[in-house]
């Protein structure tokens, strides 16, 4: 993994230059860029998570657990989860084929191929789900037919199915590409050369390659399907029970007063993104080890 690689190098580097007496900084430089930094994480990140937590369980499990089996609570949890079952499938599978297409291969349109794999970044949420509403809502391009044909895309699952799509786009593609670049096509020619088909020369040399990149931006896809609000905002309609995912359903119970349960749900959220930050934990200290045993 390039990522692991560079880790481990940025360690070396550390390491030599806190060694040189010419390059060391001074022990109350030091202390002090460290003071600023643990503050900053303590007052914009660690603080913001407990308080969500003790607003949780302010008015005792009881209360906390009501709060989440609670139908509309149910139903938004389980949309969140099919919305992000779909999508980062579709992700795999178009972040694989772009990254296998633009670093083995060479064609026209390549340069735009790689800008436009980041234009999700670029472009509000608001504004991809608006795109979706004049594409297939009731008045948009395709609405008429749509609806000659009984389907309906805004204002139901698979119209917050494309706005999740959208916006996790890039993920798994921006993790792979400059990690098949970087690792060339040597291998795979060689492959070609002995006779193996695509598909095998794909699944014997290059996926072992790619397999911690590839699970690491599967890890950020699914972290951001979960917690996606402005596009999936746009095209559910805020319907409850039917078309609410997890951070609508927070901003519906917050405007409604109903802060235990709010704040109860959000915390499922916020235990999902520590997962996530676990799981990256491990993915990485797995790729550091594979790249330590290789260099061994």
């Amino acid at each position: 993994m390039a990522g692991s690689a560079a880790s481990l190098g940025r360690g070396r580097s550390a390491g030599h230059y806190q060694g040189n007496p010419a390059t060391a900084e001074k022990r109350w430089v030091r202390y002090t860029l460290l003071t600023l930094g643990l503050a900053f994480f303590a007052l914009f990140l660690l603080l913001p998570l407990a308080a969500v937590f003790t607003e949780a369980l302010r008015k005792g499990w009881d209360t906390y657990i009501a709060s989440l089996i609670e139908p509309d609570a149910v139903s938004a949890i389980k949309l969140t989860l099919l919305a992000a079952v779909i999508s980062v499938p579709l992700n795999i599978v178009f972040g694989v084929s772009a990254a296998w297409a633009i670093t083995k291969h060479d064609f026209r349109g390549k340069q735009l191929l790689i800008t436009l794999i980041d234009l999700p970044f670029s472009v509000s949420p608001v504004v991809a789900g608006l795109i979706y509403v004049l594409i297939f809502g009731a008045q948009g391009w395709f609405g008429p037919w749509l609806q000659e044909h009984d389907i309906k895309v805004i204002f139901a699952v698979p119209g917050i199915v494309l706005a999740t799509v959208f916006v996790t786009f890039p993920f798994v593609a921006r993790e792979l590409i400059p990690l098949m670049q970087a690792q060339g096509r040597d291998e795979e020619e060689a492959a070609t050369v002995l006779g193996a088909s695509g598909f095998r020369t794909f699944w014997h040399v290059t996926l072992p390659n790619i397999k911690w990149g590839l699970l690491y931006g599967v890890i950020l896809c699914n972290a951001r399907a979960f917690g996606e609000f402005g596009a999936v905002s746009v095209v559910s309609g805020h319907i409850r029970g039917q078309t609410n995912t997890l951070p609508l359903q927070v901003e519906i119970l917050y405007n409604e007063y109903q802060f235990a349960a709010a704040f109860a749900v959000a915390s499922l959220l916020a235990l999902l993104a520590l997962v996530t930050l676990g799981l990256k934990q491990l993915v990485e200290w797995q790729a550091t080890r594979s790249v330590v045993k290789e260099q061994a």
